[in-house]
This record gives C-alpha cells, structure tokens and sequence, in this order.
C-alpha cells in the first residue's frame, strides 16, 4: 500500500504541471546550450507520469541554487534528453535561517514531517532519538533512512520552487546533539505546553535570523531533556492552549516563525 507522503507526491505532480510547469531535481552539470540526459528517475516521471513529450518545456535545478529552462530533445526506449536553454538566478528560499531538532516519529510521520519542513522554508533537518520516542535506528537503517527522506526532501523542493536542498543529518541522540557547541547567536526554541511565553512574545532572531527549533516525539520531550536543552541555550514556548501531536507541532510552530519574522508575512505564498 502506498505511503501517505508517496500519495500526496503523486497528488501534487499535476499541482506543479498546472502552477509551476515540471520541474526535476537533476544533481548533474549543467550548462546553457548543452545537451543531457535526464536521470532515470528524472525521465520516468517526464515520460511516464507526466506524458511529456518532444519540444515539451520544464525546469530543472541541480540543488545549488538557480535553476534552468530547457526542453525535451529526444524520447528513446532507454534515455531522455533534453537541451538547456537558459540560467535563471531564481531563489525562493527564506530570509530565516532555521534548522528543525526533529525527535523520531513513527510510521509516515517523519516522511510527512519532512516534507511539510521543506515547503515551510527549512535550512536544516537533524533527526534526533529521545527518551521517550518509539523509532530507534541503528547504523544502516538509518543510513538508509536519512537517504529516503533526502529523496523525500527532493520531491518537496520539485513541488514548491526551492532550488536549494536542505540538509538532512544522521540520526544521532538529542543528549549528543545537545552537547555540541549552539551556533552563535541563533535563536533556539523549543515547544513545551506548559511554558509561560508564546512565539509573539519573544523578540524574533538577530540579523541573521538563525533559528532552532526542537520537537519532541510522540510523547513529548523527557523532563530531563528540557533541562539539558535549556541549558544549551533553548527556549521554552507554547502554541496555544492545546497539546499538539507531534506531527503538527514543528509544522505549526514553523508557520508561525516564518509569519511572525520570516517571509510569510509577505503573502506571496500562492495556494
């Protein structure tokens, strides 16, 4: 049966066709006037999914930043080629910089957290093992973990216009993590139900607008944690009077930083 996310990826391909036009994330060189192959990932979802056909236009975007117009050259059995038209120094990324502390979350969850994280603007993704979590993963599981959700990362940017990848880390313990050195001069926060202050509250990030932000998992940040988290620096923060699942907590409290301080305030967001 397919996943939530993989349902909603394949909704979103006719959102991007009728919005945006196609775009694919193509790690490759790329160059004004070349002609490439697409990956085979690539050529798939062109040909098979989204019926492209030759002369046929899209976008792609190597995941550095910019992206490139080009067209369909050739449909073959085996390979599909495009040539590259022009460099545009498009960016649609955030003035904030933030990095979402995101505790491990079982079954789709995390999939769907990820996902949502790219198109609310993340910089930075660190999967974290808490206490009281339910998902551990051990060497290559989690290996192979962190390289499906930098694939889920990719689907994202294709959907919402990002031409730069966030980073996915490696899964490591939030203790671990949090005894590493905060970046100078972010802004760190963490949600916790019962804490005196809100978001609007707070006077927002200095210039560089570097934020953290730290969810817990399914049953909330260990009482432990939040001591060891506050003594490196993080805030505590409610959203509202409700307890909120973990799956919409970073989700939400990611919206209302970018309303509050970053570029949702702007409304140029398309629905």
């Amino acid at each position: 049966m397919p996943s939530l996310v993989s349902k909603h990826i394949n909704r979103v391909s006719s959102y991007n066709t009728t919005v945006n036009g196609p775009r694919f994330h193509c790690p490759m060189p790329l160059a004004v006037g070349a002609r490439v192959d697409l990956p085979q990932r690539v050529a798939h979802h062109a040909v098979k999914v989204l019926r492209l056909r030759h002369g046929d236009g899209l976008t792609l975007f190597t995941g550095a930043g910019g992206e490139y117009s080009a067209r369909i050259a050739g449909i073959e059995p085996a390979r599909v080629s495009v040539e590259v038209l022009a460099w545009l120094a498009t960016e649609r990324e955030s003035a904030l910089s933030i990095t979402l502390v995101q505790a491990l979350q079982a079954g789709d969850r995390m999939d769907l957290t990820v996902q949502k994280a790219v198109e609310l603007g993340v910089d930075r993704i660190v999967p974290v093992i808490s206490r009281r979590g339910v998902v551990r993963l051990e060497d290559q599981r989690a290996l192979r973990r962190v390289e499906h959700w930098r694939g889920v990362v990719a689907a994202s940017c294709e959907q919402c216009g990002r031409n730069r990848l966030p980073e996915v880390a490696i899964p490591e313990s939030l203790e671990h993590w949090l005894a590493r050195a905060a970046e100078r001069g972010a802004l760190r926060l963490m949600l916790v139900p019962a804490a005196g202050h809100s978001l609007s509250m707070l006077p927002g990030p200095i210039a560089d607008g570097r934020v953290e932000l730290l969810i817990g998992a399914e049953g909330g940040l260990a009482p432990e944690e939040m001591q060891m988290a506050a003594l490196a620096g993080f805030l505590s923060v409610r959203l509202g009077p409700r307890v909120l699942r973990t799956e919409t907590a970073g989700l939400a409290a990611l919206a209302a930083i970018q309303f509050l301080w970053g570029d949702l305030k702007e409304g140029t967001t398309d629905v």
